[in-house]
């Protein structure tokens, strides 16, 4: 897109031709650098359209003439309807996190603005994981799409060490807690499903001596910038966020991911996994489970093609009632060999064999 747009450039009347949709505000960050590292000897130029910042300085912005726009969708489809931004010139449009895009309900959105460009264009929807919905939206819109799969998403655990550890509930934050201390890692992100859950964990985390920042929907954008910044200063230890939050977080070398509690879906484990292990960075992984994630975390296996060792710590024996485990009986030599035997036919009873069971019985007492 760069190339292509640096190679056409008209620097006394430039037109608004690249768009870039992200989820997330940390998503526009993220991309925004990345154009800006990758442009640096171009004369390309972009900005981020965003909600959570002025709307009269992005006016002013876009009003002296863009090449390229990091956008979410709700912010740009503002300023469509105030007609400040136009898109009719655009022809090149990336779809990044086309799965959080649709999970987070944008389609609508998505098809909107995707009506205001211009109908010779030129489509990339990037995800780690293509879902069903994904296919559904680039038939609806790509003309002979062609899938790039840069590999297998098994393939992102192949240098990540994964470990699980079974725990009680009323023990879970403190076995955290002790898995933090003893891993000594200076980075430690860690996933937490819902907003409430991450702020009691944030709060008995600073009791207990670490120094924790908390990114989720309920903070405010400064505030999660900042948080995102320490962390990868590494003025905190551990930062505690939830998946939709997680996916602008870019650290190099991180460490360690906590699961503190099983995403819903296979894809977000994915996406949880994909924190750690990048750039061809050794990672590890670690799982918290109590009772009832036994059966979920055993499907995330099957669906990845792993298979992950439950440990017990030492300081944290199990209390609480664990399922009960199918008794395996021991197969006879000849059922291991695959040989069957037959049973024996039982002999009939009935009112027509009485007198031969009779003879046959006087005969055996003469014997």
């Amino acid at each position: 897109m760069l190339q292509k747009i640096n190679g056409n450039l008209n620097y006394k009347n430039r037109v608004l031709r690249g768009l870039i949709l992200v989820p997330t505000r940390e998503l526009v960050e993220q991309v925004s650098k990345n154009l800006s590292e990758l442009g640096r000897f171009l004369k390309v130029k972009h900005t981020k359209i965003m909600g959570g910042v002025s709307k009269t300085k992005q006016e002013t912005v876009l009003s002296t003439g863009i090449d390229i726009v990091v956008a979410t969708p709700g912010r740009l489809l503002d300023l469509h309807e105030q007609e400040t931004i136009n898109l009719e010139s655009v022809n090149f449009i990336v779809l990044d996190e086309a799965d959080t895009m649709l999970e987070m309900g944008f389609i609508k959105e998505i098809e909107t603005i995707f009506s205001l460009c211009s109908p010779y264009r030129q489509f990339i929807m990037c995800s780690a994981t293509i879902s069903q919905n994904i296919r559904k939206l680039a038939k609806e819109f790509l003309t002979d799409p062609v899938t790039v799969q840069v590999h297998d998403r098994r393939d992102t655990v192949d240098i990540i060490k994964h470990q699980a550890y079974k725990v009680d509930v009323k023990k879970k934050k403190e076995l955290a807690a002790t898995l933090i201390k003893e891993s000594k890692a200076k980075q430690v992100l860690m996933f937490i499903n819902k907003k409430d859950s991450a702020d009691l964990a944030t709060k008995y985390f600073e009791e207990q001596g670490i120094k924790t920042a908390t990114i989720h929907g309920g903070i405010e954008y400064k505030d999660r910038v900042q948080a995102i910044k320490d962390f990868r200063n590494k003025k905190v230890q551990l930062l505690i966020a939830t998946d939709i939050a997680a996916r602008g977080i870019d650290i190099k070398q991180l460490p360690l991911v906590i699961n503190y509690t099983l995403p819903e879906s296979t894809d977000d484990f994915t996406h949880r996994v994909g924190r750690t292990g990048r750039a061809g960075n050794k990672g590890k992984v670690v799982t918290l489970l109590t009772v009832e994630d036994y059966n979920h975390f055993t499907k995330i296996e099957r669906d990845l093609k792993l298979n992950i060792r439950r440990d017990i710590h030492d300081q944290f024996p199990l209390k609480d009632r664990q399922p009960r485990q199918k008794i395996q009986k021991k197969k006879k030599l000849s059922e291991k060999k695959g040989k069957t035997t037959t049973p024996k036919k039982p002999v009939k009873t009935g009112a027509k064999s009485k007198k031969t069971t009779k003879r046959d019985a006087n005969r055996s007492f003469r014997r």
